[in-house]
């Protein structure tokens, strides 16, 4: 798989919800902390303002345009930046699918999309690698996403039979398509520009193909067509982290998602990733996940079997 689907994958988001908003008049909507949560929702008609915490430049939305928060950080919507705010708990119900929610009896601004909920223990590193928000503005971005929303808005309309299922596979159609036109767009800085960038996408891709090979700064450099020093400087402005520490981080969520998920024994799961022992592996693991392989796994069936 390519980079983009190998973070999806280990995230496994699920749409939780998929809905509709629509508002009139002056307005405007706080909503608290969405953590472990994705949101991915297209402008239908109107405009507004979107804050997110932590950004310090608001964003205004346009009919047609798109945007994903990844992060699950508070944000607020609305009219005007100066309203106050109505907490979202007052305006919204307990989730339900194909539910579309009016505030002063809509007519002005509509939007339609979903809320995934994402898995994992260490699903906050995954997300780390994401932007805290993608705008898709450009009329290339918003022809691409244009079916899925449109059809998006008919399965709301019309409450067909095996709705819910088509709803689940429009949102992750949708939000696979948002996050990557902002990928092919490759602006700003992040680990998604860093994979749209030619020669540090070279490295990344590499590090994914094969996570169990023996890379050093001097291969990755090679692959990226710079000396390392320029490399490991570019890659650590971009990504945010050494390109040897994200190898070693990218190798223990792995490790992590087969501990919880395939039942493969510690020592086969550190040679599947190119450690020669099990001690060599579990220290690796150890400093990067904050705990032993063993209590990780004790932990993932501690937590499923509270769920089942």
């Amino acid at each position: 798989m390519d980079p983009l689907s190998d973070v999806l994958s280990l995230l496994k988001p699920h749409a939780y919800v998929s809905s509709g908003f629509e508002a009139g008049g002056d307005w405007a909507v706080q909503f608290g902390d969405q953590s472990a949560l994705i949101k991915c929702y297209a402008v239908v008609s109107g405009g507004g303002w979107l804050t997110v915490e932590g950004v310090s430049e608001p964003v205004r939305l346009e009919t047609g345009e798109c945007f994903v928060l990844p992060r699950g950080r508070p944000f607020r919507m609305g009219s005007c930046l100066t309203l106050a705010a109505t907490p979202s708990r007052e305006i919204f119900p307990p989730a339900r699918n194909g539910g579309v929610v009016k505030l002063n009896g809509g007519g002005g601004f509509a939007l339609v999309g979903s809320r995934f909920g994402v898995s994992g223990h260490h699903a906050d590193m995954l997300l780390g690698l994401l932007p805290p928000i993608v705008h898709i503005t450009g009329q290339a971005g918003q022809t691409a996403l244009r079916w899925s929303v449109e059809e998006m808005m008919k399965e709301l309309r019309e409450r067909q039979a095996g709705n819910a299922l088509v709803l689940q596979h429009l949102a992750h159609m949708m939000l696979v398509q948002a996050l990557r036109v902002h990928l092919e767009a490759g602006a700003g800085v992040g680990w998604l520009s860093a994979l749209a960038d030619r020669q540090l996408g070279a490295a990344i891709r590499a590090i994914h193909a094969d996570p169990a090979h023996g890379w050093t700064l001097q291969d990755l450099a090679e692959r990226s067509g710079m000396s390392r020093t320029t490399f490991a400087l570019r890659f650590r402005e971009n990504v945010g982290e050494p390109p040897m520490q994200y190898v070693a981080r990218w190798r223990m969520l792995l490790a992590g998602d087969r501990l919880e998920n395939s039942g493969d024994p510690i020592g086969v799961i550190a040679l599947a990733l190119g450690y020669e022992s099990e001690s060599a592996f579990s220290t690796a693991f150890k400093r990067v996940m904050g705990c032993s392989p063993r209590h990780y796994g004790r932990m993932s069936r501690a937590v499923t079997r509270a769920a089942e």
